[in-house]
């Protein structure tokens, strides 16, 4: 179970619903801090609350504890860039601009351009030598989670 992923599930099931987080809470009968938690994966529903959300959305709860990605788009890091760029744009920004700096060390010279070019607030190249040395398992963990959530938000609408 990928708590990152989950949280990011269900943020993005909430925002499909076009509710806030005191809008869902209210639907659930519990706090909106509770909702911020899920969403930033520091906790996950309990099933009580899982089987309102399962209702609610008309999932299964095992559906919304392994997020089905579809046959996938895109199974690596490096084919980001048939992605629609203002789409690309959008789901990256649900990560911070170290990961993506830590994603960009293990990318090819024009993945680097395009998330250059999508975040041109981001000195990339001041930012890895800040962040030093990372362990390649890391840089794939990230890549990955990148792909996985290009493939659930983007193919799953």
């Amino acid at each position: 179970m990928n708590t990152k992923i989950i949280s990011r599930y269900l943020q993005l099931l909430r925002k499909n619903y076009n509710y806030t987080q005191e809008e869902l809470a209210k639907k659930l009968d519990i706090s909106r801090q509770a909702v911020s938690k899920w969403e930033t994966g520091t906790a996950v529903p309990d099933l009580e609350v899982l089987l309102k959300i399962s209702k609610l959305y008309g999932l299964t709860i095992n559906e919304i504890l392994e997020p089905s990605i579809q046959a996938k788009r895109i199974s690596d890091f490096e084919q980001i860039s048939i992605i629609p760029e203002n789409e690309l744009k959008e789901i990256l920004e649900q990560f911070d601009a170290q990961s993506l700096a830590i994603a960009s060390m293990g990318a090819s010279p024009e993945v680097n351009k395009l998330l250059e070019r999508l975040f041109q607030d981001i000195d990339y190249k001041l930012l890895r030598n800040n962040i030093g040395m990372v362990r390649i398992e890391e840089v794939e963990a990230i890549q990955k989670e990148i792909v996985s959530m290009i493939n659930l938000q983007i193919y799953r609408k």
